[in-house]
């Protein structure tokens, strides 16, 4: 079956975020969230419980783990075990209840910059310490790369109790090598470092790349690192409102205590769609459909790339292997946060600038959209950032 992206669905007037908070005839490029209707195995499924008509407490069935692991062992070759699960409200919530469980406050929590807004707060909220670790950007190769020597030197100077991992990488679209991961689970593990490993973005990546994601998973174990792993079917089905997420950690202490942890900040329970649109999600029909999204995104990505380096080839744009978010060095131009705001304010596209993820200089892009929107909000940009040129 062929699926349809190019139709764009009215999204203003729903409560919608992305859409809604925007104002009149500007288009909205920032949060990750995109504006595609889910697969309609989905609705299909969320149609026949509607239907039921009762909406109470909900148990959440074996049949929730079993798709979870046939979907990670068909698609990823890594078989998670049943007992090593938990479920929760989403990832960021996931994030939160790790910290919290592994971690006791003034612990050391290291991260890759750029990184997820959220990172900061989950760990400062926390009562934990943030250590940044910049990774190195090379505007030539238009890529991110990590020092290995550098890291090494973070882990023994500060002696971190974590180190979160964004897996692929956002917002610098990296999806890390098998190469690069055994070498950051090897120092881990030599420093006695515990790596909650965030994977909501594995399902975006190029299928020009040449290589597929790689879970972090089976790589600690060869390494003998301590590993947790948070993921969910939210953004690659568009579904983050359902509320769902699950988090895979081997080590029985620690799944203890992050479980503890789950139950202390109360996001304990999922809503009662959750369970079912996971379980229809992750189904062949699901794959299929994902599949076909993945092709569509990256198509309109290398159109985005190529209408940008058309008209503006000073600015480097980072290689998207993974996600769907660009990211724009336009530290060339001045203030990223008052290039957003004057990408908003006159030429009513919003985008968000690098200093919220730790990086200014550089604009986030979202371009999970419709061929139509993204044309437009490319003409937007461009228009944009010549009249700061």
């Amino acid at each position: 079956m062929t699926y349809d992206f190019d139709t764009a669905i009215r999204r203003r007037g729903t409560d919608c975020v992305k859409w809604d908070e925007a104002a009149p005839g500007e288009l909205p490029m920032w949060v990750a969230d995109m504006d595609f209707p889910t697969a309609p195995c989905i609705i299909e499924a969320l149609r026949r419980r509607v239907e039921h008509g009762i909406f109470g407490y909900a148990l959440v069935p074996e049949s929730f783990y079993e798709s979870i692991i046939a979907w990670c062992s068909r698609r990823y070759s890594w078989t998670p075990r049943r007992e090593w699960m938990l479920y929760t409200s989403g990832v960021v919530p996931a994030l939160s209840a790790i910290i919290r469980g592994i971690t006791k406050p003034g612990d050391a929590v290291v991260f890759m910059t750029p990184a997820y807004n959220c990172f900061f707060s989950s760990v400062r909220n926390n009562g934990c310490r943030e250590v940044h670790f910049p990774l190195r950007w090379d505007a030539g190769s238009e890529r991110y790369s990590i020092d290995f020597e550098d890291f090494e030197d973070v882990m023994r100077r500060e002696r971190p109790r974590v180190f979160v991992l964004c897996n692929p990488h956002n917002p610098s679209g990296r999806v890390w090598t098998s190469d690069e991961l055994l070498r950051l689970a090897r120092l881990c593990a030599a420093n006695d470092v515990i790596v909650i490993s965030d994977e909501i973005h594995c399902e975006f990546v190029d299928p020009q790349l040449g290589r597929h994601f790689l879970p972090f998973a089976p790589i600690a174990e060869a390494a003998g690192c301590k590993w947790v792993v948070a993921n969910a079917p939210n953004k690659a089905f568009n579904i983050a409102g359902l509320m769902t997420a699950y988090i895979v950690c081997p080590d029985t202490t620690l799944r203890n205590a992050i479980d503890r942890a789950i139950n202390i900040n109360e996001v304990c329970d999922i809503n009662v769609f959750s369970s079912v649109a996971l379980q229809a999600a992750y189904t062949r029909e699901g794959e299929e459909w994902l599949n076909q999204l993945v092709t569509y995104i990256y198509d309109g990505y290398r159109h985005f790339r190529q209408r940008m380096k058309d008209a503006l080839p000073q600015l480097p744009l980072a290689h998207l292997e993974g996600t769907y978010l660009a990211w724009l060095d336009v530290s060339s131009l001045g203030d990223s946060k008052l290039i957003s705001k004057h990408l908003r304010r006159e030429h009513k596209v919003w985008v968000n600038p690098g200093d919220m993820y730790g990086q200014p200089g550089f604009l986030r892009i979202n371009l999970a959209t419709q061929r139509q929107h993204l044309d437009e909000a490319t003409t937007r940009i461009i228009d944009g950032l010549r009249s700061k040129d």
